[in-house]
């Protein structure tokens, strides 16, 4: 009877923790790897009177129930921002800025009004930065066609340029609907301002889809 009695408890005991080896298997990870997560605290661990080390099944359990939902949460989308001017350094400014400063974006360019019209309805870009005199199509002729059409009716629209700002409100564009700024190029600025739309609107679409489903 008691030997059956400890052969259930070893049983048991058996189930509830595992060996840095197994925990190793188990995760998909180095011997050295456990043993550095066991010592931080990101796994339940304890040595048995030999020296052993032991891993609670639980918390091993729980960290790869992390690593499934990290893998199978949706990629989070880099902000595709249109940038419309027709200097070509003022584009390539733009570019060099956000690749060594941040924020990541998927950064497309126009060199004119019309040309940024076309590259709107093929990226559907979250964000529009756009200097306002540029031949053929102007900046101010692209805004105004942008807001008749209500699948852009979010667009986050940045305004840069040398014109003073009294000027642009004349000819229709007022800074409660857009962003306008003043040349040189706020590079830090209008990535803060890009990172927050960005941050609202994703908030906006969980809100919705909760509605949705609640």
């Amino acid at each position: 009877m008691h030997n059956r009695g400890t052969g259930l408890t070893m049983s048991r005991l058996n189930k509830d923790f595992m060996t840095t080896r197994e925990a190793a298997e188990q995760l998909g990870v180095a011997l050295s790897t456990i043993q550095h997560w066991s010592e931080k605290g990101l796994l339940k661990a304890w040595k048995t009177g030999g020296g052993h080390r032991r891993i609670a099944r639980s918390s091993v359990e729980a960290l790869l129930r992390q690593q499934l939902e990290l893998l199978e949460a949706p990629e989070e989308a880099v902000p595709t921002v249109l940038v419309v001017d027709d200097d070509l350094q003022a584009l390539k400014l733009f570019r060099e800025h956000f690749s060594a400063h941040g924020p990541a974006l998927d950064l497309k360019t126009a060199s004119n009004g019309f040309e940024g019209l076309v590259n709107m309805g093929r990226f559907r870009p979250d964000v529009l930065i756009t200097d306002l005199l540029m031949p053929g199509m102007d900046g101010f002729q692209m805004i105004r066609t942008l807001k008749r059409l209500p699948a852009f009716s979010d667009l986050l629209i940045i305004v840069v340029s040398a014109i003073p700002k009294a000027e642009i409100c004349e000819k229709g564009i007022s800074e409660r609907e857009m962003k306008v700024f003043s040349k040189p190029v706020p590079y830090r600025e209008i990535g803060e301002i890009i990172l927050e739309h960005v941050k609202y609107n994703k908030n906006k679409d969980r809100l919705e889809r909760r509605k949705m489903t609640g």
